[in-house]
């Protein structure tokens, strides 16, 4: 893994209340997976690390507005998302209601991301950064290498991974810097995510190996 500021970037995926707070409308699914990993504390320290070496960090959030209400048809996770109001927000074009919502920041992350150079991509709508400006924005600073964490493990980091692989980036999946749903019909989201990863990423690694990587580029 070869890091450079020039050429390299953290990607969070989610670092939303709705994922990483307990008071997240999924915590009962992935809040076991969140503590055992450390995943809060994780993304932490790659955001840290990455804005003391000047590595652009860039957020893929994750929205839904009332217009979205409006879509006829969805997957297991999708339905459930839009159930329970996942990632709500009362429009496009207004933060009315949005601090502290599911849809807003974990407040331990706030001060990272709202620094005023943190680049925040405009939301994806599924899983991936298919319909969100994620690979423009990466593209448009020179960006070719990813170090990609957030939430949830095989949902959208995977989501994410796939879609930047083929969009022609080396990609680097933290592996305790995510988190999984575990339910008991559907499965254990973050071991299968993991089996992907290790087919499919340019490398697998954990927030010590790629916070040791970072400080030793800076």
């Amino acid at each position: 893994m070869d890091i450079s500021s020039k050429d390299t970037a953290i990607v969070i995926a989610d670092p939303q209340n709705d994922f990483l707070s307990p008071d997240g409308v999924t915590w009962e699914m992935v809040g076991k997976s969140v503590e055992e990993n450390g995943t809060v504390e994780h993304i932490e320290q790659l955001m840290k690390a990455a804005k003391s070496a000047d590595i652009g960090v860039f957020i893929s959030p994750h929205y839904y507005y009332p217009t979205d209400d409006g879509w006829q048809f969805g997957g297991t996770i999708e339905n459930f998302m839009h159930d329970v109001s996942m990632f709500s927000r009362q429009g496009a074009l207004t933060l009315d209601g949005f601090d502290g919502s599911g849809a807003d920041w974990l407040e331990r992350l706030k001060p990272l991301l709202n620094d005023g150079n943190t680049i925040v991509a405009s939301p994806h709508k599924m899983y991936g950064p298919a319909s969100n400006d994620l690979s423009l924005q990466l593209r448009k600073r020179g960006v070719n290498k990813v170090i990609l964490g957030g939430m949830s493990a095989n949902l959208c980091v995977e989501a994410h991974m796939r879609l930047l692989l083929e969009d022609g980036f080396e990609v680097y999946v933290v592996k305790d810097a995510t988190a999984g749903p575990q339910h008991p019909e559907l499965g254990d989201g973050y071991a299968s995510a993991l089996v992907n990863y290790g087919f499919i990423a340019n490398g697998v690694i954990s927030t010590d190996e790629a916070v040791a990587a970072i400080a030793s580029e800076s």
